[in-house]
C-alpha cells in the first residue's frame, strides 16, 4: 500500500483591489510545504480557493504563480473546472505547459438545469479525458457541483486518464465502499476530506484533501498513525470535532482565512461582499485553537 498523501489546497489571498496577492501567497505556499508537509499542492481547484471569482486570465495568473512559488518542491494539481469542456480543457494545456503534475475538475451540474445524468458526468470527462495531456481527478462536492451517485462515481473513476478522487462528503457508508470499490479495485486513488481523514487511512484509502492551516494537524494524524501511533492519530483527529465545524455557519474559507491570521500567516479576506467571522467568534476560535496542535503559532504570533 502506498503511503497516505496529503494535498493541500491553499487558500487565495487578495489584494485591496482584488487582484492576487503575490507575496501573501508565496509565505504561505512555503508554510503549506515546509510546515503542513503537503506531498502535492492544488492550484485554483476547489471552492475554498474563491477561484470562482475570478476572470479567466486571473484563474491562469493565480495558476502560474502557485507554479512558480511552489518551485518543484512538490507536485502541483491544477483545477480545470468550467461549464465549457472547451475551456477545462484551455484550462488543461495551460497546467501542462507550465508542468503541471495532473488536473482536477468539479463535477459539473447542467448548465441549462435539472441534475445531470451518470451519461452525462460520464460523457463529459470523456470528452475532456479524450484531449487532456495530464491525468485528471474527479472533484465531487454537491453543491457547487453535482451529487454524483455511487455507480457514476465508479464509471468516472473507470476512465483511464482518471486517476485520482477527491470526496468532500462526510458520509462514512459512502466513503468506505468507494474507499473498496474505487481505491482497493486499482480504478484511481481516494482522497476524502479533513473530518474522514482518520477514518480514510483506517480503511485503505489514499489520503485528504484540505486547506490550511487545518492541514498542519492532518500532517500529525497521518504521520502519527503511519508510525503505528493509533492513539495519539485519534486524539489528533479529535481535534477536528470542532475545528472547523463550530465555525462552519459563516463557511470553511471563512474560518480557515482567520485561523491562519491568528497562526501568524495572513492570508487576506474573502472575496466580497461575503463576510468573515465577527469579533465573538474570531475570539472563540482563538481560544479553541489554544487547545490545538496550533497552539504555538498562536501563541508565538501573540508576542510578535
Amino acid at each position: 500500500m502506498s503511503k497516505p498523501e496529503l494535498v493541500v489546497a491553499p487558500l487565495t489571498p487578495f489584494t485591496s483591489d482584488l487582484k492576487i496577492d503575490a507575496s501573501a501567497l508565496k509565505r504561505e505556499l512555503d508554510y503549506v510545504i515546509e510546515d503542513c508537509g503537503a506531498t502535492m499542492v492544488v492550484a485554483a481547484g476547489v471552492e475554498a480557493q474563491e477561484y470562482t471569482y475570478l476572470s479567466l486570465e486571473d484563474r491562469k495568473e493565480l495558476i502560474r504563480l502557485t507554479i512558480e512559488f511552489v518551485a518543484g518542491r512538490r507536485p502541483v494539481m491544477v483545477g480545470i473546472s468550467h461549464p465549457s469542456f472547451k475551456t477545462a480543457l484551455e484550462l488543461a494545456h495551460f497546467a501542462h505547459e507550465l508542468g503541471a503534475h495532473a488536473v482536477q475538475m468539479l463535477a459539473p451540474l447542467r448548465p441549462f438545469g435539472g441534475p445531470p445524468s451518470e451519461r452525462d458526468l460520464v460523457a463529459y470527462f470523456e470528452a475532456v479525458a479524450n484531449a487532456s495531456p495530464l491525468p485528471m481527478t474527479l472533484y465531487l462536492n454537491a453543491g457547487p457541483g453535482a451529487d454524483v451517485s455511487i455507480p457514476a462515481t465508479i464509471a468516472i473513476a473507470s476512465i483511464d486518464k482518471v486517476r485520482y478522487i477527491k470526496e468532500s462528503s462526510r458520509d462514512l457508508s459512502r466513503v468506505s465502499r468507494l474507499i473498496v470499490e474505487i481505491d482497493h479495485a486499482g480504478h484511481a486513488r481516494y482522497f476524502t476530506t479533513v473530518q474522514m481523514l482518520l477514518a480514510t487511512l483506517q480503511l485503505g484509502g489514499s489520503g485528504a484533501t484540505m486547506p490550511p492551516p487545518v492541514a498542519e494537524i492532518a500532517r500529525q494524524v497521518i504521520d502519527a498513525f503511519v508510525a503505528g501511533n493509533h492513539e495519539r492519530a485519534a486524539q489528533l483527529q479529535l481535534q477536528f470535532a470542532l475545528f472547523p465545524s463550530k465555525w462552519m455557519h459563516r463557511g470553511l474559507t471563512a474560518t480557515m482565512k482567520t485561523a491562519m491570521r491568528l497562526i501568524g500567516i495572513p492570508v487576506g479576506d474573502l472575496y466580497p461582499p461575503y463576510v468573515s467571522l465577527d469579533a465573538g467568534e474570531t475570539a472563540a476560535l482563538a481560544d479553541y485553537l489554544k487547545t490545538t496542535q496550533l497552539a504555538k503559532r498562536l501563541i508565538r504570533h501573540a508576542h510578535t
